[in-house]
C-alpha cells in the first residue's frame, strides 16, 4: 500500500514536471537569474560611475548615515531601486516588441479558406434543380 501510494505520487509528480508551462518557467527563470547579473554588471560598472561624476561618490553604496550603533545605508537601497528600474524597463520593452510581433501576425491577411465541397445530397438537390428549369 504504501508503495502504491509512492508510485502514484511520482507519476503524479513526473506528469506536473512534464508540463510545458512549468519547464517554460524553469527556463524563465534561469534566464531571469542570468539577466539580473547583466543587469546588476550595467548598474554598478556603468550607470553607477557615471552618476558618481555629479555625485561625487563612485557608488551608492558608501552612501549612509548613523543612528546611535545602527547604520542606515540608504545607499545600498537606492543602488537596488535603479537594478529593479533598469530590469523593469528592459521587459517592458521585450514584452512591447513580443506582443507587437504577435500584433503583426494577426493583422496579416490570411487567404479566405476555400468553399467546402458540396455533399453528395447537395449535388444532387442541384441537379433537380437544374431538369426543372430545364423543362420549363
Amino acid at each position: 500500500m504504501v508503495s502504491e501510494k509512492k508510485n502514484s505520487f511520482l507519476t503524479e509528480f513526473k506528469t506536473f514536471i512534464a508540463r510545458g508551462n512549468v519547464m517554460d518557467m524553469a527556463v524563465g527563470v534561469i534566464i531571469g537569474g542570468a539577466f539580473s547579473n547583466i543587469t546588476t554588471s550595467l548598474i554598478n560598472d556603468i550607470v553607477m560611475p557615471f552618476l558618481g561624476i555629479f555625485t561625487g561618490s563612485i557608488s551608492f553604496a558608501e552612501l549612509n548615515f548613523s543612528i546611535g550603533s545602527a547604520v542606515i545605508a540608504y545607499g545600498n537601497f537606492i543602488q537596488a531601486v535603479l537594478n529593479f528600474l533598469v530590469m523593469a524597463f528592459v521587459v517592458f520593452c521585450l514584452v512591447r516588441t513580443i506582443n507587437r510581433l504577435h500584433r503583426k501576425k494577426e493583422a496579416a491577411p490570411a487567404a479566405p479558406p476555400a468553399p467546402p465541397e458540396p455533399s453528395n445530397e447537395e449535388k444532387l438537390l442541384t441537379e433537380i434543380r437544374d431538369l426543372l428549369k430545364e423543362r420549363r
